[in-house]
């Protein structure tokens, strides 16, 4: 450590934060005591094997660093969004929106509307309602366009 101490501090220096600089430093040599200890091996060249260790452990913070500042950018972004506000004439809009999609879907043929309200309301994949309704997967399909159709045309017409 009296070796290699130095140097390694003024290897972190530019690179982080004054604050930082000793933690790094002990973070070297406690990787170093690990690698001797548990690997029971020599090291051959401690200076190359010290400054390797430094760099990863960098390159290791600035991964953090980025991560966890995006996650908090994030986190931040989303706080910060501003919602829409749901005036009292919004809320009558949308009333209304709802009551003409309604009456659309009632307005359908029986078996568009049956088609229309086992996929959109139920989840029901197309090869289920065709089994439901004892109809073709095409048939299905079908319906379902025609009632999309249907209930487009009409929502336009109200407007």
């Amino acid at each position: 450590m009296d070796e290699y101490g130095s140097g390694l501090r003024r290897y972190f220096a530019p690179r982080v934060n004054n604050a930082d600089i000793d933690d790094l430093v002990q973070e070297v040599f406690f990787q170093l005591h690990l690698q001797v200890r548990q690997q029971d091996t020599e090291i051959h060249n401690p200076q190359s094997y010290i400054f390797t260790v430094a760099r990863n452990l960098l390159i290791s913070r600035s991964r953090h660093q980025k991560s966890r500042s995006r996650t908090f950018q994030d986190a931040l972004e989303y706080e910060l969004e501003i919602p829409d506000v749901i005036s009292p004439e919004r809320t009558v809009i949308g009333m209304q929106e709802y009551r003409r999609v309604v009456k659309a879907i009632i307005g359908l043929p029986p078996r568009a509307r049956a088609a229309f309200q086992f996929h959109r309301f139920e989840d029901m994949t197309y090869q289920d309602i065709a089994e439901q309704m004892n109809i073709s997967k095409e048939s299905v399909k079908e319906l379902i366009h025609r009632a999309l159709v249907r209930i487009r045309q009409v929502m336009e017409d109200e407007t």
